[in-house]
């Protein structure tokens, strides 16, 4: 099997158990219903696993647009390689989301919210402010590559490596996950989104297009980031490196703490206590 054909398949997997998960959840009568987050996390955190441990071999399981980008940034990638990898990971998300569908079928005909569907394909804000929910993905997914490629470096018992990346996907869920939904993969979001778009899901509404570039933007902008944070502070340990580092992060997080501001400024939210309202679908 091909590179390529491993990030098709490796992906595809990764979005059966997530997007399985979220379905056996909050579509009306499956016998997971309203069974909460914490199944969700589990679901994902699991279905990382199994994925790398089915493909790993193949293509190094990349399964996620921003760790391919990370690791390409500092060296470890190949450029070349890149546009093969992400179309399988996106073509393998899309495949992915259409079996999740059709294993759920008659699910979605009594199933009336038109949110709760789309969250089965691809993620939402809880509360919409585009400032934080961009930098929600970028957090989520430069803790993502930084933690991997540390991963990476230490001895586990042999086959042990899968199950901890998937129990780092399970930590980033149940610390990071409630805001965004914590797509943090580029093809997790944009694969299955598109499938929601395209296939007759009975009752569905807009696949919101509008929110659809914050977990695209932000996971890549994360990755790499990542991934250039541990090369020059973890790996080279250089005083400049982690002075850059450092400045760099500052910058970062006291440009979207403005934006923040700005943005809530010009943009009501939500009274305390009260539900946010649902965002508007295109």
């Amino acid at each position: 099997m091909t590179p390529f054909l491993g990030e098709l398949f490796g992906t595809m997997i990764l979005i059966i158990f997530g997007g399985g998960v979220v379905a056996g959840v909050v579509l009306k009568r499956s016998k997971a219903e309203a069974s909460g987050w914490i199944v969700i996390t589990f679901g994902w955190g699991l279905g990382v696993a199994m994925a790398i441990y089915a493909v790993g071999d193949i293509s190094g399981a990349h399964i996620n647009p921003a760790v391919t980008v990370g690791l390409a940034v500092i060296g470890e990638f190949s450029w070349a390689l890149v546009p093969a990898y992400i179309s399988g990971q996106m073509i393998g998300a899309f495949i992915g989301a259409v079996v999740v569908w059709l294993h759920y079928y008659p699910h979605w005909q009594v199933t009336e919210d038109k949110d709760a569907k789309l969250a089965v394909f691809c993620t939402d804000p809880a509360i919409p402010h585009t400032p934080s929910n961009l930098m929600s993905e970028i957090i989520g997914t430069f803790v993502l590559v930084l933690s991997v490629l540390a991963i990476g470096a230490n001895e586990f018992t042999e086959g042990l490596n899968p199950l901890i990346i998937g129990l780092l996907v399970l930590a980033i869920g149940l610390s990071l996950g409630g805001t965004t939904g914590y797509a943090i993969n580029p093809a997790r979001d944009l694969g299955p989104r598109l499938a929601h778009f395209l296939l007759p899901v009975a009752g569905k509404g807009g696949s919101n297009w509008k929110y659809a570039w914050i977990p695209v933007v932000g996971p890549l902008i994360g990755g790499a980031s990542g991934g250039l944070f541990y090369q020059h502070v973890f790996v080279d340990g250089s005083a400049l490196g982690m002075a850059i580092a450092l400045i760099a992060i500052l910058a970062c997080l006291s440009t979207d703490f403005i934006a923040e501001r700005w943005w809530s400024k010009r943009h009501a939210l939500p009274p305390k206590g009260n539900p946010a309202p649902a965002p508007k679908r295109d």
